[in-house]
C-alpha cells in the first residue's frame, strides 16, 4: 500500500518505522528539511519538504493516488485540513491525530464532512491505559479485547508466587480460574509463546489471557494483590493529566496534581474542581515530601521530559510506593527502564501507532477475517491481534485439536456473542466469533487465514 504521513515528530517517525517495516511504500511530508534528511538516512522511505496541508505539496506527493494519508503534525487544525485536502484529491482513506478535548464531540459529529476515516487521540488513549492500570495495580500492563470483556495482563512471577515451577498444564488448578499464558518474557533475550509442558520460573514476566470478570479472582488466588489505589499523585499538568484526572475522579479516587506553570494550574483548577492543584516543581524532593508523596497509593509521572519522569519514578520506587506509572517517549530504551525497576511504562506514540497499524492491516485484509484490535506485547516483540471470523475464514466449525496452526501461533480466546471462552482442544470457532491470536510481531499478520498451516 502507498501511505503518506504528514509530520515527522515522535508519532510520525514511529509510524514511518512500523509501516515501512511491514512493506508499505511510505512518503513523509514535513517542513523541516534537516529532520527529513535524518529520517531518509535511517529508514527506507521517500521524503518531501513542504506544507502538508497545501494543495500544491499534496499534489507533488501524489496524495490522490495514495491508499492512506495520516496527518500527525502537532496542530489539530492542520491535521484536519490535511485530511480534507487529501479526500478532495481522491485519497481513499485519511486518519488525523486530534488531541484537544474541545474537538472530541465535533469530530464525532462531523467525521464525514471532514473526510475522516478515523481520528486518534494519543493523550486520551494514554490516560485510559493508566486508569486501567490503577484499577488493578497488581498488573504491570493491561490490554483490552472483545469490547472490554477479555484482557491480556502482564504479571511478574516474584518469590512466593504459586505458579513458579509449575507447567502450564497445571495452570487452571493452581490459579483457581480458567486462564491462558500466551507469552513469556524470560531474562533479557528470551521470548516464548509457550505450549502446555512449558515450566514457569521465578522472574518470568507472563502475559495472561482472561475474561475481565475473572481478574479479581486471579489476583487473589495468585496472592499478588496490592492495596487498592484510593489516592493518586500526578506530576505534570498536560492533556494526559486532564484526561486521567477526570477518569480517576469519576471513579471516586482522590487526585492531587503538581504543575510548575501557574497559568496551567489556574486552568486545571477550573476544569477539575474536585482535584487538588499544587503550583510547584514536581521534581523538587522537598515539595514532593511536603505534599505527602509517601502517603500516596500511586504516583504517575507525566511531565514532557522523559528524564524527569524516570527520576520521579525512581524516587517513588525508593519510597516503596505501591504503584508507579511512568510516561516515556524514548521507547528504544525499554530494556534499560525495566532493569531500573520501572514496571508500568506507557508511551503515547506507541499507543497511537498501534491503533493506526491496526487500521492499515484491516485495509489490507481481503479475506479470512477483519482485524479489530492489535496490542504489542513484550516490548513489541509479540502481538495480540483480535480478528472477526467471516464467511471466508478457513476451518470454521472444526475443533482446535484438528486445526494445524503455524509454529509460534496461538488462539488465546474466543468471544461468541459477548461470552468469553479460554479455548481447549475441544472448542470450535463459528461465524461472527472474534478470536484473539498471539504471534511473534515479525510475522506481521493481517489476515486470520495466515495463522493456519
Amino acid at each position: 500500500m502507498r501511505v503518506v504521513i504528514v509530520g515527522d515528530g515522535k508519532v510520525g517517525y514511529t509510524l514511518a518505522e512500523q509501516l515501512s517495516g511491514e512493506g508499505h511504500d511510505i512518503v513523509v511530508i514535513d517542513k523541516n528539511r534537516e529532520v527529513l534528511r535524518r529520517l531518509s538516512a535511517q529508514l527506507d522511505v521517500m521524503v518531501l519538504a513542504g506544507n502538508g496541508a497545501s494543495l500544491k505539496t499534496q499534489r507533488e506527493a501524489e496524495v490522490g493516488e495514495a491508499d492512506l494519508l495520516i496527518a500527525a503534525t502537532s496542530m489539530d487544525e492542520i491535521n484536519l485540513l490535511c485530511c480534507i485536502v487529501a479526500r478532495k484529491l481522491g485519497c481513499k482513506h485519511t486518519i488525523a491525530r486530534v488531541r484537544s478535548p474541545e474537538y472530541n464531540e465535533q469530530i464525532y459529529a462531523m467525521r464525514e464532512e471532514l473526510g475522516l476515516s478515523m481520528s486518534v487521540n494519543p493523550e486520551w488513549a494514554t490516560a485510559r491505559e493508566i486508569h486501567r492500570l490503577l484499577r488493578f495495580p497488581s498488573f504491570l500492563r493491561r490490554e483490552s479485547f472483545a469490547k472490554g470483556r477479555a484482557e491480556i495482563v502482564e504479571i511478574e512471577l516474584k518469590e512466593g508466587n504459586p505458579l513458579i515451577g509449575k507447567a502450564l498444564t497445571e495452570l487452571e488448578k493452581t490459579a483457581g480460574v480458567r486462564v491462558l499464558v500466551c507469552a513469556v518474557e524470560r531474562g533479557e533475550n528470551e521470548v516464548h509463546i509457550p505450549s502446555g509442558p512449558f515450566i514457569l520460573l521465578q522472574g518470568d514476566k507472563i502475559y495472561v489471557t482472561a475474561p475481565t470478570a475473572n481478574l479479581a479472582l486471579l489476583v487473589r488466588n495468585l496472592q499478588i494483590s496490592r492495596r487498592r489505589v484510593r489516592s493518586a499523585l500526578l506530576i505534570g499538568g498536560g492533556r494526559i493529566t486532564y484526561y486521567l484526572a477526570t477518569m480517576l475522579l469519576e471513579s471516586g479516587m482522590e487526585v492531587k496534581i503538581i504543575e510548575r506553570r501557574l497559568e496551567r494550574c489556574e486552568e486545571l483548577a477550573e476544569l477539575l474542581a474536585k482535584a487538588t492543584i499544587v503550583h510547584g516543581d514536581g521534581t523538587d524532593k522537598q515539595l514532593l515530601l511536603s505534599e505527602g508523596i509517601e502517603q500516596s497509593d500511586a504516583i504517575v509521572a507525566l511531565t514532557d521530559i522523559d528524564e524527569e519522569n524516570i527520576l520521579l519514578s525512581m524516587f517513588a520506587l525508593h519510597l516503596r510506593l505501591p504503584k508507579v506509572v511512568t510516561k516515556i517517549n524514548r521507547t528504544e530504551y525499554n530494556d534499560v527502564f525495566r532493569d531500573a525497576g520501572l514496571e508500568s511504562v506507557v508511551s503515547p506514540k506507541l499507543l497511537c501507532a498501534s491503533e493506526i497499524v491496526r487500521y492499515v492491516r484491516a485495509m489490507q485484509n481481503r479475506s479470512g477475517g477483519e482485524v479489530l484490535t492489535i496490542h504489542p506485547l513484550v516490548g513489541g516483540q509479540v502481538e495480540a491481534i483480535e480478528f472477526e471470523v467471516t464467511q471466508s475464514t478457513r476451518n470454521i466449525g472444526r475443533s482446535l485439536a484438528e486445526i494445524r496452526l503455524k509454529p509460534g501461533m496461538l488462539i488465546a480466546c474466543i468471544n461468541r456473542g459477548g461470552r468469553i471462552r479460554i479455548p481447549s482442544g475441544k472448542d470450535r470457532f463459528e461465524l461472527s466469533d472474534t478470536l484473539i491470536v498471539v504471534a511473534m510481531a515479525s510475522e506481521r499478520i493481517s489476515d486470520l487465514n495466515e495463522i493456519f498451516e
